[in-house]
Parts: C-alpha cells; structure tokens; sequence
C-alpha cells in the first residue's frame, strides 16, 4: 500500500504557445488531476463556454472578488484581467486530488512565490516565426493585438530560469511535447515529499 500527495501543477508559457492543448490531453488521459477554471474579463472565443474555459466575468464582478481575497493569484494580462480561485485549487487539494493550473507567465511567478513545492512547467515555441503563426492562425486577436502578444512573447521567454521545468512544443510535434510533460507528471508522483510507500514484512 502507498498513500499518494496531489501535486499542484503550473503549466505556463506565451500566449499561442499550445499550452491549453496539452493541459487538456493531460486532464483527459490522467484521472489523477483537477483542472481550476480561472477567472477572466475577456470575452469568450469561439467555442469557449463558461465555467469550464473560464468564468467570464464583468469588471464589477471581478473588483467584488478582489475585495473578497477570493484569488489565489490574479494579473492583468494582454489588457484584459485573469485570477485563480483559491475556491477552485484548495477544495480539491483537500480532497487529495492533483490540480493543474494553465496560466500566464506573471500568475505563474506569482503561484510560484508562493508555493514553492509547486510544479512549474515552462512551454516554448519551436521558434517565434511559429509562435506568430499560431497567432495569426487563430483568427481570434487583430493585427495589433498580435503584436502586443509577441512583443510580451519575447519579454515571457526570459523568465524561463524560474521555472522548475521548461520543454518545447515544435508546431507538428505536439506528441513529443505531451510526451515530456507526461513524463515530468510521473517523476514528480514518485518525489519522496509526495509518494509515501509502505514496506510489508514479507
């Protein structure tokens, strides 16, 4: 017998960068982990629905919650603001459930200061000429907010170091990029400080 300690898991990186994509292959393929739907002011994208993308709310809504302390970590990103629920993480985390955050490069070093057994994944584009394609691929964002994401692209990379963990997610090789975050979510289910194994007598 072995009692298992959930992990929080921060996958971070650009925006475009595919880290929705393999947040979600992970919460499909690993029963182990709770996803924490953040808090946003944004409008939704095409396909996006509320409460399980994000909680889109009013800027009014979103003051309520600051003054409440209800964010574990919040941030003001690509002029629009972002926040994660203390409510969405330490419901699971009591429960013994593993949570994924999928979060901008600011929430992250904020969720890192604070939790420093956090596990924090850091996503790079294969180059930024493919970073930009994806951006533009989207249709979602207008030529200028585009440039805005790139230009805080090139300023995100640099925070790379902080991160306990950085892989690279090449436009076509999304398998192999999945493959080194699963197998980042392995060894860190085995980290002593997590995985406490019995030894029977016989």
């Amino acid at each position: 017998m072995a009692s298992q300690k959930g992990m929080l898991l921060v996958v971070s990186g650009p925006a475009g960068v595919g880290k929705g994509t393999l947040v979600k292959r992970l919460l499909e393929e690993d029963g182990s982990f709770g996803f924490s739907v953040s808090v946003t002011t944004r409008a939704p994208r095409p396909g996006e629905v509320d409460g399980v993308h994000y909680h889109f709310v009013t800027e009014e809504a979103y003051d309520e919650l600051l003054a409440q302390d209800a964010f574990l970590e919040h941030a003001q990103v690509h002029s629009h603001r972002y926040g994660t629920l203390k409510s969405e993480v330490f419901s699971r985390m009591e429960r013994g459930e593993s949570v994924v955050l999928d979060i901008d490069v600011q929430g992250a070093l904020n969720v890192m200061a604070r939790f420093e057994d956090c596990v924090s994944v850091f996503i790079l584009p294969g180059s930024f000429r493919e970073l930009r394609a994806r951006l533009e691929g989207r249709g979602t964002e207008q030529p200028e907010e585009v440039e805005r994401r790139m230009r805080n692209a090139r300023r995100e990379v640099l925070e790379q170091p902080r991160y306990r963990y950085t892989l690279v997610n090449r436009t076509g090789e999304a398998d192999a990029a999945y493959a080194s975050l699963k197998a980042i979510v392995e060894a860190e289910k085995l980290r002593s400080t997590r995985f406490f194994p019995e030894v029977p007598e016989d």
